[in-house]
């Protein structure tokens, strides 16, 4: 018998984060919610969950009438194809990061989500990152206008290191017809939709990425980006998954100041008087604003995936508002998709994209590919808990 005040939960894609996912739900760590069904294409990855209806097929799954949402936890690109199913069979939808892997695949979902036939249905992205109380405490920082105009960004994040076993864990991985891109599609959505979240997105996009710089694959390992944004600010993004152990270091010039968020810790260099005006009325030729230094409190514990799940559960059943709603996810998937093809195509775009010459592109890079994995083998387990940033 099933409880109405309780959300009936399928999760489609047993792999890492599915897996995740499923112990997160049956080990009643989350209120509310009870798992119902599972689907993975791998009977095997099914067999360890016996009390749990499982499906080979996520159309069966879906049309079971066993489930109110689905987690979906599979290879990127069938983010797209599977969103769309669950939405157009009236279910509730939660993505795993990227929504999907170029901008005019986020288009056709948030296009099946607008036309969804119950106007109650949610669609949110597992972007836990944003649960993180430095990163809550920073957007409300900059939200409020306490910071002034900002002038520059800076964002190191090269601590996502993987290992060559990683990559040869699924042949999907790290390549452009199974994974649609490596480090901006796979770790580094956090990031981007944080800028996005943060800051918005830029107007222009340079930047510069190895194609298999660190490991053997096809796809980008190492970015390095150049951004302007509308108010003339200007930004870089650092990222790979071939250095140890790593920086995850975010820095803002803004007219009130410098901040640094680092190792969870918010950092404000306060100017006393704004930079503009203390430029304009000085009469010092070597003369800079007096400064307070402050230790930003940030609070709370940081909830990733079970705040999350949580939060989708109450928004289901008490009409909370989401954390990360899908339709949002389109952004750090653009700013991604922008990186990628600067570089391939060797020179600055502008934003918003044609989501038609992307597309292109990333066909194109798909039909072109003449890489094949020499290696392919189930890696060890290892701590997937080491992999969340903290």
């Amino acid at each position: 018998m099933t409880n109405p005040a309780h959300v009936r939960i399928g999760i489609i894609g047993i792999g890492t984060m599915g897996t995740h996912h499923v112990e997160l739900v049956m080990g009643k760590k989350i209120p509310r919610c009870d798992l119902q069904a599972i689907c993975d294409t791998d009977p095997e990855r099914l067999a360890k969950y016996s009390t749990v209806r499982a499906f080979t097929d996520s159309r069966q799954l879906i049309r079971s009438g066993l489930v109110d949402a689905v987690i979906v936890a599979t290879p990127h690109f069938d983010h797209t194809t599977i969103g769309i199913d669950a939405l157009e069979n009236g279910l509730h939808l939660l993505t795993e990061k990227p929504i999907s892997v170029h901008k005019a695949d986020c288009e056709k979902l948030i296009d099946a989500y607008k036309k969804r036939p119950k106007k109650s249905q949610l669609f949110g992205a597992v972007f836990q990152v944003r649960t993180e109380p430095a990163y809550i405490k920073l957007h409300q920082l900059i939200k409020s206008g306490e910071l002034g105009e900002i002038r520059r960004i800076n964002w190191i994040q090269t601590d996502y290191f993987r290992t060559e076993a990683y990559y040869a864990s699924g042949g999907w991985r790290a390549t452009w017809r199974g994974e649609g891109g490596g480090v901006l599609t796979n770790q580094c959505p956090h990031t981007l939709d944080l800028m996005q979240w943060l800051f918005g997105l830029p107007t222009k996009v340079r930047a510069f990425c190895g194609m298999g710089r660190w490991h053997d694959i096809e796809v980008e390992d190492q970015v390095s980006a150049y951004l302007e944004y509308a108010n003339g600010a200007t930004g870089v993004f650092v990222a790979t998954t071939g250095e140890s152990p790593g920086t995850n270091r975010l820095e803002i010039a803004a007219e009130n100041g410098k901040v640094v968020v680092e190792n969870g810790k918010i950092t404000w260099t306060k100017n006393v008087m704004g930079m503009s005006e203390f430029s304009k009325t000085t009469t010092e030729r070597f003369a800079r604003p007096e400064v307070w230094n402050i230790e930003i409190p940030a609070g709370g514990q940081a909830l990733h995936h079970l705040g999350i799940i949580q939060n989708f559960c109450d928004a289901i059943l008490d009409g909370k508002p989401l954390i990360a709603p899908a339709v949002e996810g389109i952004h750090s998937v653009e700013l991604g998709n922008a990186m990628v093809l600067s570089s391939i195509l060797d020179k600055t775009l502008e934003l918003p994209l044609d989501s038609a010459m992307v597309e292109k592109q990333y066909q194109k890079l798909i039909r072109e590919s003449k890489f094949e994995k020499k290696k392919v083998a189930k890696a060890s387990g290892g701590d997937f808990e080491k992999s969340i940033h903290r």
